[in-house]
């Protein structure tokens, strides 16, 4: 089985693939761009895609959105995985030993407080493409006086030692990942599982009103909504796409709402329906 993930080894999307992919029985397939995973997918260079989508503190990553949209893929589940940023560098370093601190700009933001010091003393802080890619470099590169933001795991895989641990600043920092996959493997991976969960994309005419109305027949068949993101039609002025996440405890009462809301929509799609996801971390 051969997953695809953004990034390089020992990436947030690899921890989420061994979160919800137990055992060892898988083959991860680093991708250096989003685009290039779902292209991975499109021609079936691997059975299942790790997409990150969001983040409880800086939001929707907006662009997957499209690129699920136009793939065609199913959602099959979620993760909700804990962002743990660590201080790595070769064995045998110490903290004083920093002169460069290299990670993706997003890391570095969520260690601002734990590295305003180290700035002050005069080391600098540099952004690179990603958190486990700058792990790599200095492990691949013997680099001293060097440390890298990363992950536990990106330690393990790159021969490098923590310096300091969980040194984020907010420690309610959650990414949730998608997990995607193609319709026969979704239609697979439902087997067993608890439907409590979908995630849809809709159309509205441009109509006053017509939002207000959907919402209210999903409110009256009791499906919690959960999630809400529109962006804007590319040709159509002011007309948008809405991507919904919805949780039920009753499919039946579900489907009813699908049913009942269609008239009111231009276009319906069901990404897919499947079990919602926990909150994980890493160790």
């Amino acid at each position: 089985m051969k997953i695809a993930m953004q990034g390089v080894r020992g990436a947030f999307h690899e921890i989420a693939i061994r979160k919800y992919f137990y055992g060892d029985n898988y083959e991860v397939v680093p991708c250096d761009s989003f685009n290039k995973l779902f292209d991975v997918l499109r021609f079936e260079k691997a059975d299942y895609g790790m997409v990150a989508i969001e983040n409880s503190i800086v939001g929707s990553i907006l662009p997957n959105y499209t690129l699920l949209r136009e793939s065609g893929l199913r959602i099959l589940g979620e993760v909700y995985l804990r962002i743990e940023q660590h201080l790595l560098a070769l064995p045998g370093q110490t903290i004083g030993d920093i002169r460069k601190v290299y990670s993706h700009p997003m890391a570095i933001q969520q260690c601002r407080e734990f590295l305003t010091p180290m700035r002050r003393n005069g080391v600098q802080l540099v952004d690179s493409e990603d958190t486990a890619l700058s792990a790599k470099w200095i492990g691949e590169g013997n680099m001293s006086g060097v440390a890298a933001i990363a992950s536990r795991l990106a330690a393990k895989l790159y021969g490098l030692e923590i310096l300091a641990e969980g040194i984020e600043t907010n420690k309610m920092n959650f990414t949730r990942f998608l997990i995607v996959s193609h319709e026969e493997n979704y239609q697979n991976h439902r087997n067993g599982k608890k439907i409590n969960k979908a995630s849809l994309c809709f159309v509205l005419p441009h109509q006053q009103g017509r939002l207000s109305e959907v919402l209210s027949v999903l409110s009256f068949y009791k499906i919690n909504l959960s999630k809400i993101q529109s962006l804007p039609i590319v040709g159509q002025e002011w007309e948008y796409l809405f991507y919904v996440d919805v949780d039920f405890s009753n499919y039946e009462k579900y489907r009813q709402s699908l049913d009942a809301i269609r008239p009111l929509l231009g276009e319906l799609i069901i990404f897919g329906e499947y079990e919602k996801g926990g909150k994980v971390h890493e160790n």
